[in-house]
């Protein structure tokens, strides 16, 4: 190993970016589940796992909550870019971090697997595949992914820090 390259892997292990393997492990996991589902449901199959909650194939070209779903495609760049911004945000701000700073960094590198794993669903499928399914009653929460779960979680990490 140069000197050079000897310097910049300490740096990066000095840094939050030193936490960048949850990322890898964060996108396995939802590329994984996702393609899981895609092979073995057709768009709309429903599997209940427990009498809340199902494993449910669906697709969606919008947002959270299927924001902007259904406005002729041009939402899917939009959210492309979106992502982009925010995924380079959450790795500028890992690399100022201290390595030791762990809940924020592990907070951050699970924000930056989900974004990724449901970006890219939008860039090769043009929609993100979701497949969790609660609802209790008539009460139904809106269908998910591991990728949005990561998202939620890693954000409740940020805000239990602060």
């Amino acid at each position: 190993m140069s000197e050079a390259e000897y310097l910049i892997s300490q740096r990066i292990n000095s840094t939050g970016l030193r936490w960048l393997w949850l990322v890898v492990v964060v996108l396995i996991l939802d590329c994984s589940s996702k393609q899981w589902v895609i092979s073995h449901f057709v768009l709309g199959q429903s599997e209940p796992l427990m009498p809340w909650c199902s494993l449910y194939y669906a697709r969606n070209d919008g947002a959270a909550f299927s924001l902007l779903a259904g406005h002729n495609g041009w939402q899917r760049w939009f959210f492309v870019g979106v992502t982009i911004v925010i995924v380079l945000e959450l790795l500028m701000l890992m690399y100022h971090s201290s390595a030791k700073k762990k809940l924020i960094n592990i907070a951050h590198a699970f924000m930056i697997g989900g974004a990724l794993g449901n970006l890219f669903d939008r860039i090769w499928y043009g929609f993100v595949v979701d497949f969790i399914d609660f609802s209790i009653g008539n009460w139904h929460y809106p269908t998910f992914n591991l990728a949005d779960s990561f998202i939620c979680i890693g954000v409740s990490m940020l805000l239990l820090c602060s």
